[in-house]
């Protein structure tokens, strides 16, 4: 592995728990691969691209099997940045917390731009085809509850489900999740005890990635 792009959805900066994990993951990830050069990504400070009508109607285009004429290549310009440098990376850790049952709409922003038509999937005679293929991928997250399959509140996770059907529709199916929880719901000894269940759990996940 070459190239690790870590995308962070969080602003909290030191003081954000699902941070403290990926960076027990990063200490153990460089020790075992100092070659890889880890890309960060914070989309919750970054400016990204907004999702214009030309780069709206530009999707369509490229849907309906297209080339983007250049009227939309100026709009598409950063887009297409954001594409590659995705594309560029062999593997993918995402940070983030849990925002309303689901993740923060800076994540979800970048997610809009960066699977488009022709640069992460395509439509075949045979339906729908991923075309990031054999690369994997690391979730940490923080959530202040526990949705854990036993929890009575597991039908409220919309954050899972979602970011492995959005990587799976192009291609990404070796997903892991390490989901840090509950952070605020049972108090700060929970809290300090499952955070440190969770870094041990990153470190031995980043010994195999």
């Amino acid at each position: 592995m070459e190239k690790l792009l870590h995308i962070i959805a969080t602003p909290r900066a030191q003081e954000s728990r699902s941070l403290q994990v990926s960076k027990s993951f990063l200490e153990v990830f460089t020790k075992r691969y100092p070659e890889c050069h880890v890309d960060e990504l914070n989309v919750a400070t970054e400016i990204l691209p907004a999702l214009t009508v030309k780069v709206v109607y530009g999707k369509y285009v490229l849907l309906g099997g297209g080339e983007l004429s250049e009227r939309f290549k100026h709009a598409w310009k950063p887009v297409i940045q954001h594409i590659e440098r995705f594309l560029l990376a062999d593997g993918y850790l995402i940070t983030t917390p849990m925002w309303n049952f689901s993740i923060p709409y800076p994540l979800k922003q970048y997610i809009d731009i960066i699977i488009q038509p022709k640069y992460l999937f395509r439509y075949t005679d045979k339906g729908v085809e991923g075309l990031v293929k054999n690369k994997k991928m690391v979730v940490i997250t923080s959530r202040g509850g526990d949705y854990s399959q036993t929890s009575p509140f597991h039908a409220y996770d919309f954050q899972e489900p979602y970011l492995r059907a959005i990587f799976g529709f192009v291609g990404i199916t070796d997903i892991t999740f390490i989901n840090t929880q509950p952070m605020d719901a049972l108090g700060i000894e929970v809290q300090r005890q499952k955070i440190e269940e969770a870094k041990a759990l990153a470190q031995k996940i980043a010994e195999k990635f």
